[in-house]
C-alpha cells in the first residue's frame, strides 16, 4: 500500500474542491493501492504531520509526503513511485546530485558575497511543472533517474521500513523551511540512498519564501545543527 501524507488548512469537506491535491486524489480514486493520511485544518509544522504518519501502525509500506498545493498529473502515479523505490530508499521529483557548504536549498550552490544565491544548474535532476492550473508548463532541471544528495520537499516518497530501521525522522524544529534539506542530510548520514525520478506533477507555488525572515530563522537553525 502507498500512503499519501499531507497537511492542509482546509476542513475535510472542502479539501477536494479547494486544493490541487484534493482534486488529484479524486482523480486517482480508481487506484486501490493508494490510501491517504491528511491532516485537515492543520496548524502544525509539516515535520509533525509527517512523523505522525511515519509512526502510525496502519501506515503503508511506501509513504509519499506531498504538499497540498500540488496537482498529481500522472495517473500512473503509484507505478512511478514503486518503480523509483526499487532503486532508491527515498525519491523526489527534483534534486541536486551534490551538496556544498552553506547551501541554502537543493536549487542553489554556496551563497556568494552578500548572500547572493546562484543556481547549481549542472548538478540538477528532475522536472516540476508550475502553474495555477494542472498540467502547467514544465521546469526541466536535469536527467533522471539520478542519485542525489538533496531533494525538493514538494514530493518525497520513502520506504517506511527503511526510515524506521535507520531511525530517520523529520526534525520538528523546522516548521517548514529546511525540513527537507535536513531530512535528506539525516537520511544520507544514516546510509540511505536518495534519488530523483520522473513523476508528472504541477506545483501551484514557486517557493517565494527565500530570504524572508522565517526562511532566515530556519536557515540559522539549519547551519547551527549541521555546522556548515
Amino acid at each position: 500500500m502507498i500512503t499519501i501524507v499531507s497537511a492542509t488548512r482546509q476542513a475535510a469537506p472542502d479539501f477536494a474542491e479547494k486544493t490541487p491535491l484534493g482534486a488529484s486524489l479524486k482523480r486517482l480514486a480508481f487506484d486501490k493501492r493508494v490510501d491517504t493520511r491528511i491532516a485537515f485544518q492543520n496548524i502544525a509544522g509539516l515535520p509533525v504531520v509527517y512523523n505522525n504518519a511515519l509512526g502510525a501502525a496502519d501506515a503503508g509500506e511506501i509513504l509519499v509526503f506531498i504538499h497540498d498545493d500540488v496537482w498529481i498529473d500522472d495517473y500512473f502515479f503509484a507505478d512511478r513511485i514503486k518503480d523509483a523505490l526499487r532503486a532508491f530508499d527515498i525519491m523526489g521529483v527534483a534534486g541536486n546530485r551534490r551538496r556544498v557548504p552553506r547551501q541554502p536549498s537543493w536549487l542553489f550552490g554556496s551563497p556568494g558575497p552578500d548572500d547572493v544565491f546562484g543556481k547549481d544548474r549542472e548538478n540538477h535532476s528532475g522536472a516540476v511543472a508550475h502553474a495555477k492550473t494542472p498540467f502547467g508548463p514544465v521546469d526541466y532541471f536535469g536527467p533522471t533517474p539520478a542519485e542525489c544528495e538533496l531533494l525538493d520537499g514538494v514530493l518525497l516518497a520513502a520506504k517506511r521500513d527503511a526510515l524506521r530501521s535507520a531511525g530517520v525522522r523529520f526534525d520538528e524544529r523546522f516548521d517548514f523551511h529546511f525540513y527537507d534539506m535536513d531530512f535528506c542530510r539525516s537520511a544520507k548520514a544514516a546510509g540511505l540512498v536518495l534519488g530523483c525520478s520522473g513523476v508528472a506533477i504541477t506545483h501551484a507555488s514557486v517557493g517565494e519564501g527565500l530570504g524572508k525572515p522565517d526562511w532566515r530563522r530556519n536557515y540559522r537553525k539549519y547551519l547551527e545543527k549541521w555546522g556548515d
